[in-house]
């Protein structure tokens, strides 16, 4: 059973004139009428009663009828999912974060990808380096954003969007939250919450520990939204980067002697095929003036560099 039958098949039950349902088909009568005959030979049975001007359908046709139309609509729905998916409306962007991305960083790109593709459907992932990666192999997320990640997989593609410092974020109650700088040496009467999800958490707790500052281990805390949310409460302080509090009530304070900075990157698989809404995806997040998002005077205006793959 071919789907052309099925539309010849519904168009002389709408028109009972094999005449005019095959001019509403662009089709020669003799044609149609074979089709309809191959379509009766499969099904075993005439499907219409023929006249000279009116054609009536038979009980079998009757039967059919409701069955072919519904085939016939949900051909036309795949086709047309197919086309959305195809143009990139209908297909959801996955993507995946690491726990250290504050996701009010991605809302202007965002929000002109949906302006674009109004039916567009958007799945966010969060985990680890390890676990970013795992989605990228597998095809779970098309492009995710994260910290340096400590790999050597050669199909790995980075872009880097910009650099920041990291710093002190307190409340704004506290007692170090009148300054704007500090000495590291200051924070060795603090109770500094370590950032153990971070990508650079290891690079980090070594840079203090040389200076003799030890950090609080929070075993169960997993992002930094977690964290912010102890820091409102006054329970501690921690080292984060400057994008992390976003638009949180909280104090930044920089560090002297904390000699550490976190690249963002946006991470894809090479020479796997992208999404249009990806492909659009990647190139907003590459040409957005990032600046805007960091404090002054620490800006790396990274979108001007070309992507590199790590070593």
């Amino acid at each position: 059973m071919e789907m052309q039958q099925i539309r010849y098949f519904l168009a002389v039950a709408k028109t009972l004139n094999f005449t005019k349902a095959a001019q509403e088909c662009n089709i020669a009568q003799p044609s149609l009428s074979r089709a309809i005959k191959s379509l009766e030979d499969e099904l075993g049975g005439a499907l219409f009663r023929r006249e000279r001007s009116l054609s009536h359908l038979t009980e079998l046709g009757r039967l059919m009828l409701p069955l072919l139309t519904q085939s016939h609509e949900s051909a036309i729905a795949a086709k047309s999912l197919a086309l959305s998916y195809k143009k990139g409306v209908t297909a959801p962007l996955r993507l995946a974060l690491s726990h250290t991305i504050n996701l009010a960083l991605l809302v202007p790109a965002l929000t002109e990808l949906v302006r674009v593709f109004p039916g567009l459907e958007l799945q966010f992932f969060r985990g680890d380096g390890a676990g970013i990666l795992e989605r990228l192999k597998s095809g779970d997320a098309e492009l995710a954003l994260a910290g340096p990640l400590d790999v050597s997989w050669e199909r790995l593609d980075r872009a880097l969007l910009f650099r920041e410092n990291y710093q002190l974020v307190v409340n704004k109650s506290h007692a170090l939250a009148r300054r704007n700088r500090i000495g590291i040496g200051d924070l060795k009467e603090q109770r500094l919450i370590c950032r153990g999800y971070c990508e650079q958490a290891a690079e980090l707790a070594a840079a203090l520990e040389a200076s003799g500052i030890k950090q609080v281990s929070s075993p169960g805390l997993l992002a930094d939204e977690d964290l912010l949310s102890l820091i409102e409460a006054n329970l501690g302080v921690a080292i984060m980067p400057q994008t992390a509090r976003g638009g949180r009530s909280l104090h930044g304070i920089a560090v002297d002697e904390l000699a550490i900075e976190r690249a963002v990157f946006l991470y894809s698989v090479a020479g796997r095929e992208r999404s249009p809404a990806a492909s659009g995806l990647t190139k907003l997040l590459r040409a957005a003036d990032w600046s805007g998002t960091l404090p002054p005077g620490r800006f790396d205006a990274a979108h001007a560099q070309s992507a590199a793959r790590p070593s």
